[in-house]
């Protein structure tokens, strides 16, 4: 066996390596995407006055508007999640 004999095999690791890499890192960006997005959400509908201190009726909205944005987006990320498997299984039957 030569050393050129094993280029290709590790190419193809590197690659695969590189990709899942990439894969975890656009994860990690669309994460911070959607928390920066719910900041600005929560935010512009439930601080009227910034001050030193949250307020109790300042805190509830914030704490409700995560909980509704959390829950929206499991629900559309299940619904994926079905709508995907729903089309699996069909590919399978054709």
């Amino acid at each position: 066996m030569s050393f050129g004999d094993d280029l290709p095999s590790e190419a193809t690791a590197q690659d695969s390596e590189l990709q899942d890499f990439l894969y975890v890192e656009q994860q990690k960006a669309q994460f911070q995407s959607q928390v920066h997005r719910l900041n600005e959400i929560c935010w512009d509908k439930c601080v009227e006055k910034p001050g030193q201190k949250l307020d109790s009726k300042t805190e509830a909205c914030i704490s409700n508007c995560v909980d509704r944005f959390i829950d929206t987006s499991l629900a559309i990320t299940t619904r994926f999640a079905q709508l995907l498997q729903k089309n699996a299984a069909g590919s399978m039957m054709s």
